[in-house]
């Protein structure tokens, strides 16, 4: 009975519905024309899933703190060239360091996971054909 019950917990966690301050509709709709910005690198960090929708998942890059996701959002950030750390923190933190080229766009998956008393994240890096069709299903989340 004591099983059931701590499952049923977990489950309606992740179940309900978490927001988060979300982006300008206008640069949500300029920044899905993926256009890479010159000189520096794009990176799009997204969440396309529904599961674990009660749940904001903190995201930072570099160790600093961007904001957090919801189910169905994404950040975009502009960074140089160069090897960057990012970082999403749940009931876990998981990381994972990429390099970024110049007029490059990069792709970082944040799939939700389940576990114990919240969601877990695991980040990934993925193709530009994956990453595209990932962020056109959410909506651009406001960062720092």
């Amino acid at each position: 009975m004591k099983h059931i019950f701590s499952c049923a917990i977990v489950v309606s966690s992740l179940v309900g519905c978490a927001s988060v301050p979300m982006g300008d509709p206008q640069k949500d709709a300029a920044l899905k024309t993926f256009k890479a910005p010159e000189g520096n690198s794009g990176v799009y960090i997204y969440r396309n899933e529904s599961l674990g929708t009660a749940i904001r998942m903190d995201v930072a890059i570099d160790g600093e703190a961007i904001g957090q996701t919801a189910a169905k959002t994404y950040f975009y950030k502009e960074l140089p060239p160069g090897k960057h750390v990012i970082t999403s923190k749940t009931e876990n933190v998981d990381t994972l360091e990429i390099e970024t080229k110049p007029g490059v766009l990069s792709y970082v998956w944040q799939e939700v996971k389940l576990g114990i008393l919240s969601a877990r994240s695991k980040l990934h890096l993925v193709s530009e054909d994956e990453g595209k069709k990932g962020v056109l299903e959410t909506k651009l989340a406001e960062s720092k």
